[in-house]
């Protein structure tokens, strides 16, 4: 039998143990089947022993093979620094972003000319950060008080503002989720400069509740905003205008997305799964399907109940050049897994 062959046959039984090992020596667990198999390498990376993850929120590939992984500090973490950026071995080569500590979340990079930038959403100080690879910040952007959504109201108080995400258009313009905020979508150019508002709060078509990480799709020959819509239970696209376009079937919880060359898409699910679909938004599969266990309850608890072959609270995911998946999850000790492409 060709082992390609064999691994089909053997995914089908998912999660299955190869021939692979991991640091402690035990045989890793094989997720997917057909054309989608993966091995799933958990806790990869040499973190080093002065800091400890927190919720690992956001990961992204430059164009040199380095892994980019944003956390928000576990308390007992030594060097409060929240981002760590390791070679495509996993071997730790810098980290920095104290600044972002307890709210690192969004994370996007984009060559723009020769040169690589980092998007960066902050939570907690309610800020989109555009910075180098190393951190040094270009522009930031803050409160949106020049939007009427967010204009104070009769009382005085002003709407709630905590940015979660972002995509950039073509022309470089920046689509920024007001997830865990108020719900809106705001349009910045590409210097920081406000632009409009649409979506906000509700459940009919072209409202938002919780746009939680968004893409831009350019796959097809008009660009498509594509939006986590998760407290509703969705994914919603939109025409770069901001009008509702359609609704996207096949999540439960979606957190972000990330396209590879070939047009598959990876979605990290809340919900304890990360789906693929294809080009035709179709579900090609779900991997590490852990969704029917309690897993509200396991995220908060130490890496020794984490199922292997298992996901808990994936949050953040990208392919890297290769076509093999990093998996970023929304758990208190953290938790990087590399899906190596089978």
């Amino acid at each position: 039998m060709k082992r390609r062959d064999f691994l089909r046959g053997a995914a089908a039984l998912s999660p299955i143990i190869l021939g692979a090992a991991d640091k402690a020596g035990t045989k890793l667990p094989v997720l997917g089947s057909g054309d989608h198999v993966y091995e799933a390498q958990h806790d990869w990376g040499d973190l080093p022993a002065d800091i400890k993850y927190g919720n690992t929120h956001g990961v992204v590939e430059d164009s040199q093979g380095r892994i980019y992984v944003h956390h928000t500090v576990n308390a007992a973490s030594e060097s409060s620094d929240s981002m760590v950026v390791f070679d495509h071995k996993g071997k730790f080569i810098k980290s920095w972003g104290k600044e972002f500590k307890g709210g690192a979340h969004g994370l996007h990079i984009r060559k723009e000319g020769s040169t690589e930038f980092l998007y960066l959403c902050d939570t907690k100080r309610g800020l989109i950060v555009k910075a180098t690879l190393n951190g040094e910040e270009v522009y930031s952007i803050g409160y949106p008080e020049q939007s009427e959504a967010y204009k104070p109201g009769p009382d005085g108080k002003r709407q709630k503002w905590s940015p979660t995400n972002l995509a950039i258009a073509p022309n470089g313009d920046l689509y920024v989720g007001d997830g865990y905020g108020s719900s809106y979508i705001l349009v910045y150019n590409n210097k920081g400069e406000y632009k409009t508002t649409f979506g906000g709060k509700g459940k009919e078509a072209g409202k938002l509740d919780c746009p939680h990480g968004l893409i831009m799709d350019t796959r097809g020959h008009t660009p498509v905003l594509t939006v986590a819509d998760r407290a509703n239970n969705r994914i919603q696209r939109f025409t770069l205008a901001g009008e509702h376009i359609d609704f996207v079937s096949g999540t439960n919880l979606p957190c972000y997305f990330h396209y590879f060359k070939n047009g598959d898409c990876v979605v990290p699910d809340l919900g304890a799964r990360v789906t693929l679909l294809d080009r035709e938004n179709r579900v090609i599969e779900h991997l590490g399907d852990d969704s029917a266990t309690n897993w509200k309850q396991t995220r908060t608890l130490t890496r020794d109940h984490f199922t292997p072959g298992k996901f808990v609270c994936p949050h953040g995911a990208s392919f890297d050049h290769q076509g093999n998946i990093f998996v970023v999850e929304w758990v208190e000790v953290g938790r990087v897994t590399k899906l190596r492409k089978v």
